[in-house]
C-alpha cells in the first residue's frame, strides 16, 4: 500500500466523524460496521504499540472476520472461488465468532477454540480483532470476558490500522 494512502486512511481512523456510542448492555448485532465503544468491560482496548507489546509477552492474537460464503444463486456452471482472507502475522482466525448470536453449536467451537489455545488456562492473554469499527471484535472479546477469561485485549484499529501503519498481512490460518 502506498503511504500516502495509508496515512490518509490513518488520518480518518483517527478522527471518526461520529462519536464512540455507550457500551451495550450485551452483543450489538447489526449494522456490525459502524461506531464502537472506546471500551469493554472486562477487557483492555488495545492501539498498536500495546498490541505490539502484548504480541511480545505471548498473547494469541484472534482475527474474527466471517468467512466469505458461496453466493446462494449463482448460475449454473458459474466458477466461484473462495477468497483468500489475509491476518496480521501470527493470528489465529476464527471466522463467524463475532455475530451477536452464535448458535449453540458454533458458541461451543468457539469456546473449544479459546480452551485449545490457551491450554484451558483462562489467565492466558487473548487478543480480539477484526477491521476498524466493526462491532465483531467487540462482541468476541466480550463472549471470551462473560467466560471466564482474565487477560482479554481488544483491537479495535484491526487490519485497517494495521496496514495504515504500513504493516503487511499474511494468509490466514485456522487452528
Amino acid at each position: 500500500m502506498n503511504r500516502l494512502v495509508a496515512g490518509l486512511a490513518l488520518a480518518m481512523l483517527a478522527s471518526p466523524a461520529m462519536s464512540a456510542p455507550p457500551e451495550p448492555a450485551g452483543f450489538h448485532g447489526e449494522p456490525y460496521r459502524s461506531p464502537v465503544p472506546e471500551t469493554l468491560a472486562g477487557a483492555t482496548v488495545l492501539d498498536l504499540a500495546e498490541l505490539q507489546d502484548w504480541r511480545a509477552q505471548g498473547a494469541v492474537l484472534i482475527d474474527v472476520m466471517p468467512q466469505v460464503r458461496k453466493p446462494e444463486k449463482l448460475p449454473e456452471g458459474t466458477l466461484w472461488r473462495q477468497p483468500s482472507h489475509y491476518t496480521i502475522p501470527g493470528a489465529i482466525w476464527l471466522p463467524d465468532t463475532g455475530y451477536d448470536r452464535l448458535a449453540p453449536q458454533a458458541e461451543a467451537a468457539f469456546y473449544a477454540a479459546l480452551d485449545r489455545l490457551t491450554r484451558g488456562n483462562r489467565a492466558a492473554p487473548l487478543v480480539f480483532f477484526c477491521k476498524a469499527d466493526c462491532w465483531m471484535s467487540w462482541n468476541a472479546a466480550k463472549r471470551a470476558v462473560l467466560r471466564g477469561h482474565v487477560r482479554v485485549g481488544w483491537f479495535p484499529g484491526g487490519t485497517d490500522v494495521w496496514l495504515a501503519e504500513g504493516e503487511d498481512l499474511v494468509p490466514a490460518t485456522s487452528p
